[in-house]
C-alpha cells in the first residue's frame, strides 16, 4: 500500500480510504467489522464515516455508522491505528431528523455535530472533520451550471473560526471541504492564511469515470494548494462494476433497492457506462479495477474511497491498488471520455 501526504500535514493516509456509508443500512455490524479488519490488514489506515450515515439518510439510521466504528474502536483498542475522518452535515431536504432540520455550519451546529460524533465514535479526537456541503446554494450533488441566489448563510470566516476554537480544544487535529466549489475552496484557504486559522487539508468530491468534472477547475487547486482529492463514488454507485451492464438490476444492488439514486441511470450515463466496461473485459481487466485504478492514479487524488456491501466486493476493491493501467487503456478510456464526457455530473 501507498501512503500520501495528507495536504500539508504529517499525516500519511493510504492512497485506497474504507468507506462506510452502507453501515446500519445495508451493512450490519458484524459485516462492518469484517470489512475494517480485512481493510486492516490490507494496509489501509484511513477510514471515512459522516453524522449522516448511512444513505440513504433516514431518521430511523441517523448516526448509526458512526456507532458501528465507535463499537470497533471499543472491542479492537486500535484507534491510534487509524486516521478517522467525520463530517458535519449542512442544510436539506432530507435530512430534516438532524438538529431540528436546521443543521447551520455555525459554532452552535459545529460543537453539537462533533461532540455527537465523538461519543458515537468513542474518541476524544478526530483526525480529518469536513464539511458535508456548502451551507450556500450552488453547484453541487450533480447541479454543473450555477445559478446565483441572494440568500443568507452562515459567513465562511464564522464556520472556520468555529472549527479553529474546536483544533485548539484538541477535539480535531484537521479540518476539510467537501462538495465545495474552486470559489469556496479558495475562499477557506484565503481566511485561513489571513486569520491564522486551520488550513483546510483535503477535498471531498465525487471522481470517476462518469464523471470528471473535478479536472476543470479544481484540479489545479488541489495539486498548486496541496488540497487534494479524497475521492467518492469511484464506481458511480457500482455502475462502473460491471454488474448493472446492459441495463440489468441486480437484486440487493444499491441502484435496485433505491429508486432515489437517480444520478448514475440516465440513457447517456448508461451507454457511456458499457462502453467503459466493454472496455475493460477486451483487455482482461475487471472493469470495477480498472475504474478504481484510473482514480488512484490521477496526481491530484490523495485517497480513492471504496465502499462495498461485501467482501468479495472489498477485495476486488483492495486489488485494484496494484493494477496499473497501460497507454493503450488509457487511451481507450480517453477516448470515450472525449466523445461522451461526464454524462452523470
Amino acid at each position: 500500500m501507498e501512503y500520501r501526504p495528507l495536504g500539508r500535514t504529517e499525516l500519511k493516509v493510504s492512497a485506497l480510504c474504507l468507506g462506510t456509508m452502507t453501515w446500519g443500512e445495508q451493512n450490519t455490524q458484524s459485516e462492518a467489522f469484517a470489512q475494517i479488519e480485512r481493510a486492516k490488514a490490507a494496509g489501509l489506515n484511513f477510514i471515512d464515516t459522516a453524522e449522516m450515515y448511512p444513505v440513504p439518510p433516514r431518521a430511523e439510521t441517523y448516526s448509526r455508522t458512526e456507532q458501528i466504528i465507535g463499537n470497533w474502536f471499543a472491542q479492537r483498542g486500535d484507534r491510534a491505528d487509524w486516521v478517522l475522518a467525520s463530517k458535519i452535515a449542512g442544510p436539506g431536504n432530507s435530512i430534516s431528523h438532524i438538529r431540528d432540520g436546521q443543521p447551520k455550519l455555525d459554532r452552535k451546529n459545529i460543537v453539537a455535530a462533533l461532540d455527537g460524533s465523538l461519543k458515537r465514535l468513542q474518541t476524544d479526537w478526530i483526525d480529518l472533520y469536513q464539511l458535508h456541503w456548502p451551507e450556500r446554494s450552488t453547484n453541487f450533488f450533480g447541479q454543473l451550471g450555477y445559478q446565483h441566489k441572494e440568500e443568507s448563510f452562515t459567513a465562511l470566516e464564522d464556520t472556520l473560526e468555529a472549527l479553529d476554537e474546536q483544533v485548539r480544544a484538541g477535539k480535531i487535529r484537521h479540518v476539510g471541504l467537501s462538495n465545495e466549489t474552486p470559489w469556496g475552496t479558495m475562499r477557506f484557504l484565503q481566511i485561513a492564511q489571513e486569520r491564522g486559522w486551520p488550513r483546510a487539508v483535503s477535498i471531498q468530491n465525487p471522481y470517476n469515470l462518469l464523471n470528471r468534472s473535478f479536472e476543470v477547475g479544481l484540479a489545479e487547486v488541489a495539486i498548486r494548494e496541496q488540497i487534494g482529492l479524497l475521492a467518492y463514488s469511484p464506481l458511480a454507485f457500482g455502475m462502473l462494476s460491471g454488474k448493472y451492464f446492459g441495463g440489468a438490476r441486480p437484486a440487493n444492488a444499491r441502484i435496485t433497492l433505491f429508486s432515489r439514486f437517480t444520478r448514475y441511470t440516465n440513457p447517456q450515463t448508461a451507454s457511456a457506462c458499457d462502453r467503459y466496461v466493454t472496455l475493460a473485459r477486451e483487455h482482461g481487466l475487471d472493469p470495477a479495477q480498472m475504474a478504481l485504478a484510473f482514480v488512484t492514479s490521477r496526481p491530484f487524488v490523495t485517497s480513492n474511497i471504496i465502499g462495498a456491501t461485501n467482501l468479495e466486493q472489498l477485495e476486488a476493491n483492495l486489488g485494484s491498488f496494484e493494477l496499473k493501467l497501460s497507454d493503450e487503456v488509457l487511451a481507450g478510456i480517453e477516448a470515450i471520455h472525449k466523445d461522451q464526457p461526464n454524462p452523470a455530473p
